[in-house]
């Protein structure tokens, strides 16, 4: 039954099918045992024909426009006959655990388009805003034909890089006149960051904007870049212009001509595959962790003697550890 399921999985993913494409996307975010085994197997069987995508992560201080500025992006992009797809992480509430996934509603022309895809999904737990089986979701939209794969992240923060370590092309996406801007972000994004654009440069904006540009790239010369071959630009755009936010698009382009010249790009990729690797097997051993009877049984006194200090918490950690 498994071996028709994933080839009714295959032929409507390959045909780009858009429901048995969410149908995928379910199996892989899915918890349950069975479905994970599927979805291994989907990936595996699509795997080959992945890979060819642009993968454009994007990140931004809440209230930055990320959305409105993928919109107005990814109809350009469509209106030029590609294929976009758009990954929206979004947040996670660690008390309810549940999420709100309107990126739809937020994007009503782009999610009309019928050259695009978008799939909002809950961060969960994930480290970074970036859903844990976002990779394997790219994989799938890439093997459905989509060649540009936009990741928008919850926020921004020092833990948000990780989505760098996913994508070809990061952008970090700012703000002017939302008070310091230089303070207003963290040095360990823009150590990764492909470009910083200054969003809203429109209107009255337009003269802030392009001074919080300045300083922008006064303060990437502090930084190291992350490429031997790529300076990171910091440029404006306006998600609310038609077109506004092409020049981004157009920067997109030159570094991808510049790091596949220069054969950076398949070491970008090469490497993004081992650090996938040790993602998934760090994943794998705190799913076990969990699930072992012995350390489900010994958790709830070890956790009584810290919450006592009858014991250090690094203690009990390697206690707990002593059982698997």
């Amino acid at each position: 039954m498994q071996e028709q399921d994933l080839e009714f999985y295959a032929e409507g993913i390959f045909s780009g099918n858009r429901r048995v494409i969410a149908k995928a996307i379910t199996l892989v975010e899915s918890t349950l045992p069975s479905d994970r085994r599927l979805a291994s197997r989907i990936i595996e069987r699509v795997i080959p024909y992945s890979g060819k995508s642009v993968r454009f992560g994007i990140t931004g201080v809440p209230g930055v426009g990320k959305s409105t500025f993928i919109e107005n992006l990814g109809l350009y992009l469509a209106g030029k006959d590609h294929r976009v797809a758009v990954l929206a992480v979004d947040p996670t509430s660690r008390r309810s655990g549940g999420s709100i996934l309107g990126d739809k509603t937020r994007m009503e022309q782009l999610a009309a388009h019928e050259n695009t895809f978008i799939r909002p999904s809950p961060a969960g737990d994930t480290l970074g805003g970036v859903a844990a089986k976002t990779r394997e979701i790219m994989l799938i939209c890439e093997a459905a034909g989509y060649d540009v794969v936009m990741v928008e992240t919850v926020g921004v923060g020092q833990s948000e890089t990780r989505v760098s370590t996913m994508v070809d092309f990061f952008l970090a996406l700012l703000i002017a006149g939302a008070g310091d801007e230089l303070q207003g972000i963290k040095r360990g994004i823009l150590e990764v960051a492909d470009a910083v654009a200054i969003n809203k440069a429109d209107g009255d904006n337009l003269e802030r904007a392009e001074r919080a540009r300045k300083e922008y790239e006064t303060a990437l010369h502090l930084v190291m870049p992350s490429s031997r071959s790529w300076t990171p630009p910091v440029l404006t755009c306006s998600s609310v212009t038609e077109g506004g936010t092409a020049n981004v698009w157009h920067t997109v382009e030159e570094h991808r001509r510049i790091m596949e010249d220069t054969e950076e790009f398949g070491q970008r990729r090469r490497q993004q595959a081992l650090d996938w690797m040790w993602t998934m097997v760090e994943d794998g051993l705190k799913q076990r962790l969990y699930e072992n009877e012995t350390v489900k049984r010994k958790i709830p006194k070890i956790s009584e003697k810290v919450e006592k200090e009858l014991i250090s918490p690094s203690a009990a950690a390697e206690e707990i550890l002593s059982y698997i």
